[in-house]
């Protein structure tokens, strides 16, 4: 069993108790995450199998994170959530690792759930939210945290991570679809990042995690008082006339909250929008919904079938 690692940058396990669960998929980000969580959170070392990677490569991924969970004196979880091919696969396989991580942290009566994104995943996150369209909370890449979950090296690099799990002795694996340029996430990483610091002349993913920590903090002061105006529109029924008395900007946030779930479309809160401001009586949403305007109030309900 080695002994404590000490981190090369900012790393914060702040607010978080043993035991921890640790998503482990045999890089270099992940077990330094777990060797650096070693040292005082007990954590347990969870590999995700989706059944997409072919045999050998799936046991040289486990072989590389039972390695380092028994020279980290750690426990180790292989769970299998399967994931069948098709659209979406990378999103479909997210979630359904979530999904598992989670299961195996209220069995295990875990406080948190830790995955190991860097810096460099955080730059190449914003860079995939700019080309979707997406608005503050978009660009404001990976929350350090959110509820259960947890991202304590969002302040590392990659460089870093490889450097902890060197001076821990851990023997971690290159993943061959990280260079698989058919993903888009991987085009970013090989080909748009590595031309944006060419063009101008610097490292720019510090330069874009800071940005989208500045957005985070902006978007949060934002959605708070987007919800201090919902809650005084009414939860439930919100007053057009008080929505509209209020700044778009943040009467299109209040919107989006109370839409709720599945996410709205920057369409969709448009389209309600103009229900509030009175320039339709009513519209259609994402998720089969209708919402419309009656005696001042927005409801909203499912749409009837053609």
């Amino acid at each position: 069993m080695t002994g404590p690692v000490p981190a090369p940058g900012p790393v914060s396990f702040a607010g978080l108790r043993a035991p921890l669960v640790v998503g482990c998929s045999g890089g270099a980000d992940s077990l330094a995450l777990l060797a650096l969580a070693a040292g005082s959170l007990r954590p347990v070392a969870v590999y995700v199998d989706h059944g997409l990677r072919p045999g050998p490569e799936r046991e040289a991924d486990v072989s590389a994170v039972r390695d380092a969970a028994e020279r980290l004196g750690t426990d180790l979880e292989v769970v299998a959530a399967p994931v069948a091919p098709g659209p979406n696969l990378e999103a479909r396989a997210r979630d359904a690792r979530y999904a598992a991580l989670e299961s195996v942290r209220r069995a295990r009566d875990a406080t948190a759930v830790a995955v190991g994104h860097t810096a460099d995943d955080q730059a190449e996150t914003v860079l995939l939210a700019l080309l979707r369209g997406a608005g503050i909370s978009g660009l404001a890449g990976m929350p350090p945290r959110r509820g259960h979950l947890v991202r304590p090296l969002l302040g590392l690099r990659r460089r870093d991570t490889e450097a902890i799990c060197t001076a821990a002795g851990l023997r971690w694996v290159d993943d061959r679809t990280n260079h698989d340029l058919h993903l888009r996430r991987n085009r970013i990483r090989h080909r748009v990042l590595p031309e944006l610091c060419d063009t101008a002349e610097r490292d720019l993913v510090p330069i874009l995690a800071r940005q989208a920590r500045l957005l985070r903090e902006e978007a949060e002061l934002l959605d708070g008082l987007a919800a201090q105006l919902l809650a005084r529109a009414g939860p439930d029924a919100p007053s057009t006339r008080v929505l509209a008395c209020a700044p778009r900007a943040l009467t299109r946030r209040a919107v989006r909250l109370w839409l709720g779930s599945p996410p709205p479309s920057a369409g969709d809160v448009e389209r309600v929008l103009r229900v509030v401001e009175h320039r339709a009586v009513a519209t259609e949403v994402s998720g089969g919904r209708r919402v419309s305007r009656r005696e001042g109030r927005l409801g909203c309900s499912l749409a009837s079938p053609p």
